[in-house]
C-alpha cells in the first residue's frame, strides 16, 4: 500500500525524524482523546509539540516573521485587556495556542528543509489511513460491531455519530463529522483530481476512491461545500467551458441527493437561508446550528464596528458574545455554543483581530494561490494541485471552523505559503533561462 515508506525516504531516515513525524501526525489526524479538559484541553500531540518546541527554540530562535506578527497581536491584545475589552485568562490561552502551534509548523518545515512536495505526501499517507479507519468503522456498524463504529472506549472526545443515509455519519478519529471532511478535503481535491482526470498523482486509483468514499459517507455540510469549491476550481484549472457541461449536472445531483437524502443538511440549509434572509428564527422550529452561525455573524459585525482597526484581541469574541448575543434571553442549552470560536474562522477574525489580521490572513490566502499553467507542457502539477487542495482546506475553515490551530491548521497554512515560494522561484529561474536563451543562439552564430 505505502510502496515509499521506507527509511530511505528522506524524511524518514533518522529514528528521530520518525518521532516527529508521529507528533505531525497527532496533531492533524488525533484530537478525539484529551488528558485534560480544564483550563484548557490538553491533546496527545502536545507533549511532544513541547519538547520539540524548546528544544528548537534554543536552537533556531524566533524567525523574524513571527516576532512581526504576534507582536503586533501581542501589544493590540495588551491594549484590549486593559480597555476591558477581553481578559488576561482568554488572551494568554488563545495567544499562546496560537503563537505555539505556527511556531511548531514553522520549525517542522525548517527541519525538513522546506520540502513541500514530500511533507504533502505524507500528509496524504495519514489521510489514507484515516480513511481506512474511516471506511471500517461504516462496515462495522453495517455488521453491529459497536467496538468497531463506536469509539468513545477509547477516545474520550470520540464516539457515534448517527444519522446519514445508513445510519451512521462517519467521524473516524475525530469527534465531528465535519473535522474529518476539513481535515480530509486537500486529500479529497487530489483523489477527485485523479478519477476525473485517470491520473495516479500521489495516490493511486484505490486510494482515491477510497478517500473519496469516507469523505462522502461523513454526510457533512462541509463535505458538499468542499466538493462544490473543488469543482469550480477544476473548472478554473482546466476551462469553465469544456468542463461546465460535466460540472453543473454533478453539483445538481449531489445537491439533490444531499438534500433529499440527508435530513440534517436540509434542515441546515434551508434554515440558514432564512434566518440570513430575514434575520429572524424561532425556538425549536430554526435548526440550531443556523442560529449559532447567525448569532455569531451578528457579534462579529457589532464588535468589529466598535474596534475595526484591530479588534479586541485573541479570546475575546467570547467576551464581545456576551455583550452583542441575540440569544442571551433564551434559556434553552446550546445557543451559547461557540462563543469562543464564532463557529466560523472569518467571523472570528474580524471580531478579534479586525482589519489587521482579516487582511494580512486574506491577503495571504488569495496571493499565495496557484493556477495551473495550461499553456506550459512542462509546468510541475505539484505547485497547483497542493496550492488548490489547500486552498479547499482554508476556505472552509474560513467558513466555518472557528479554532485557529485544531487539527495542526497552521502546517497547512505554512505548506500553502511555501508552496507559494517554490513557485515563484521556479518562475523566476524559468524566466531566467528563457532571457538567456536567445543570447547563447547569437555566441553560437
Amino acid at each position: 500500500m505505502f510502496k515509499n515508506l521506507t527509511i530511505e525516504d528522506p524524511l524518514f531516515r533518522t529514528r528521530q525524524s520518525r518521532w516527529v513525524l508521529l507528533v505531525v501526525f497527532l496533531a492533524i489526524f488525533v484530537n478525539s482523546y484529551v488528558f485534560i479538559k480544564e483550563p484548557a484541553e490538553v491533546y496527545l500531540s502536545y507533549p511532544g509539540i513541547a519538547l520539540l518546541l524548546l528544544l528548537w527554540l534554543f536552537r533556531f530562535g524566533l524567525p523574524p516573521v513571527i516576532i512581526q506578527v504576534f507582536g503586533i497581536l501581542l501589544f493590540a491584545g495588551v491594549l484590549n485587556i486593559i480597555l476591558g475589552n477581553n481578559t488576561i485568562g482568554n488572551f494568554v490561552k488563545i495567544f499562546l495556542g496560537v503563537f505555539m502551534s505556527y511556531l511548531f509548523f514553522y520549525y517542522i518545515m525548517k527541519v525538513f528543509e522546506f520540502k513541500v512536495e514530500e511533507l504533502y505526501r505524507w500528509y496524504l499517507k495519514g489521510c489514507v489511513i484515516l480513511s481506512l479507519i474511516g471506511l471500517f468503522q461504516f462496515f462495522s456498524f453495517l455488521v453491529g460491531f459497536r467496538y468497531g463504529y463506536d469509539l468513545s472506549w477509547i477516545l474520550n472526545k470520540g464516539g457515534f455519530i448517527g444519522g446519514g443515509n445508513f445510519g451512521i455519519r462517519i467521524n473516524a478519529l475525530f469527534p465531528e463529522p465535519t473535522y474529518l471532511a476539513c481535515t480530509l478535503s486537500p486529500a479529497m481535491f487530489v483523489a477527485m483530481y485523479n478519477l476525473f482526470r485517470k491520473q495516479q498523482l500521489y495516490l493511486n486509483r484505490w486510494q482515491s476512491a477510497l478517500v473519496i468514499v469516507v469523505f462522502t459517507l461523513s454526510f457533512s455540510g462541509l463535505a458538499f461545500a468542499a466538493f462544490l469549491i473543488a469543482g469550480i476550481l477544476l473548472l478554473v484549472n482546466f476551462g469553465l467551458v469544456r468542463y461546465i457541461l460535466l460540472f453543473v449536472p454533478v453539483l445538481m445531483i449531489s445537491f439533490s441527493f444531499m438534500y433529499n437524502n440527508v435530513e440534517e443538511f436540509r434542515q441546515r440549509y434551508d434554515s440558514t437561508v432564512e434566518i440570513f434572509r430575514t434575520g429572524q428564527f424561532k425556538v425549536g422550529e430554526t435548526h440550531g446550528s443556523s442560529v449559532i452561525l447567525y448569532n455569531n455573524y451578528h457579534v462579529a459585525l457589532e464588535n468589529f464596528k466598535s474596534n475595526f482597526l484591530f479588534g479586541t484581541g485573541l479570546g475575546s469574541h467570547q467576551v464581545a458574545f456576551e455583550q452583542y448575543s441575540i440569544t442571551k434571553g433564551i434559556k434553552t442549552w446550546g445557543f451559547d455554543l461557540n462563543s469562543q470560536d464564532a463557529n466560523s474562522m472569518l467571523l472570528r477574525l474580524i471580531s478579534e483581530t479586525g482589519l489587521f489580521g482579516t487582511i494580512l490572513f486574506l491577503v495571504l490566502f488569495f496571493k499565495c494561490y496557484v493556477k495551473r499553467h495550461e499553456e506550459d507542457p512542462d509546468f510541475p502539477p505539484r505547485f497547483w494541485i497542493i496550492s488548490n487542495g489547500i486552498f479547499i482546506m482554508i476556505a472552509l475553515n474560513l467558513l466555518r471552523q472557528g479554532h485557529y490551530f485544531l487539527n495542526g491548521f497552521p502546517f497547512f497554512v505554512w505548506l500553502y505559503y511555501y508552496n507559494y515560494l517554490d513557485y515563484t522561484s521556479y518562475m523566476a529561474e524559468k524566466a531566467e533561462k528563457h532571457k538567456q536563451q536567445p543570447s547563447a543562439g547569437l555566441a553560437g552564430g
